[in-house]
């Protein structure tokens, strides 16, 4: 069975509650049980982890070299500043999926540049939770 990690970076923890009008209204919880029932229909384990700190997310995703067979991401805040999460991106192997719930391409300048896309397979943005579900689905398209 295909593993896959999910991982959010920060304020993720916050989705319901934090501009819904732009993240909407689901929960992070509502988003991870959205990538747990689409992985079940695809016979993939999916782990979802959840951090404000960015050493946090470095270290998780170092950590999935060898264990993991691919990695969605939505490091929110940190997609706009973190060479250090492109740097540890670049160590793995599997296919990555860099997911936000709003397009950051269509938000202030600043969010336009991103330093997981040039290392992602794939960009899903601007699909809300649904999005979480296509970059599973995605993964699995890869894996195939």
């Amino acid at each position: 069975m295909k593993k896959i990690l999910v991982l959010n970076g920060p304020n993720l923890n916050m989705l319901g509650l934090r501009e819904p009008e732009i993240y909407g209204p689901e929960t992070l919880r509502d988003v991870e049980d959205l990538c747990y029932e689409t992985a079940m229909g695809h016979n993939m384990r999916v782990e979802c982890r959840q951090t404000n700190h960015e050493g946090v997310l470095v270290d998780w995703i170092q950590e999935a070299r060898g264990i993991y067979d691919g990695l969605i991401i939505n490091a929110a805040a940190f997609t706009h500043t973190s060479v250090a999460i492109h740097d540890a991106l670049r160590l793995l192997d599997i296919p990555i999926i860099e997911v936000h719930l709003s397009d950051p391409k269509k938000r202030e300048e600043f969010r336009h540049f991103s330093y997981v896309e040039p290392v992602a397979a794939r960009v899903i943005a601007g699909q809300g939770a649904k999005g979480y579900k296509l970059a599973v689905e995605a993964i699995n398209e890869l894996l195939s």
